[in-house]
């Protein structure tokens, strides 16, 4: 099962040694993790780092108790990597091990993400003998089509 967003943000404050069980963690501080862990997850997705993570439309939409659908392969990422981001506003120092975990993350995460793009012959190149449609008497490969990307999913199609 997923982690909802408290449970993300509970993880990080236990990276950076403020664990809920310890310190009694405010709404405000709450409300304010959780418009990080959205900025982060929104640039993410802007690099291609798609995770199923809803994304508020507006700050004041966002749920606190929402499930991700985060996969679980990315959780110590997400919870790393949110921790750096809150350890400076709480004045902590984030420990050397966290921090090669983080980076270490999100390595991992880009490179799922990456995917080269697939070759595509020009329109104006001859396909060769033998290489033609059977329905077709034009004798070049078809123009290159530039697809709409939706996400891993790959091109958009109608």
């Amino acid at each position: 099962m997923s982690y909802t967003k408290r449970q993300f943000i509970e993880a990080a404050f236990e990276e950076i040694g403020l664990a809920a069980y310890t310190f009694d963690i405010t709404p405000e501080q709450m409300n304010s993790a959780l418009r990080r862990l959205d900025a982060m997850m929104a640039t993410w997705n802007g690099k291609g780092i798609r995770l199923a993570y809803p994304l508020p439309g507006s700050p004041d939409y966002a749920g606190l108790d929402e499930i991700t659908s985060v996969p679980d392969s990315a959780n110590e990422a997400v919870i790393t990597n949110l921790a750096l981001r809150l350890a400076p506003a709480y004045g902590k120092q984030v420990a050397v091990e966290v921090k090669a975990s983080a980076r270490q993350g999100y390595e991992v995460l880009l490179a799922r993400a990456t995917a080269p793009r697939e070759m595509q012959y020009p329109g104006t190149m001859p396909s060769g003998a033998g290489n033609k449609p059977w329905n077709s008497d034009d004798p070049f490969f078809p123009a290159p089509e530039e697809a709409v990307l939706t996400g891993p999913e790959g091109p958009l199609e109608f």
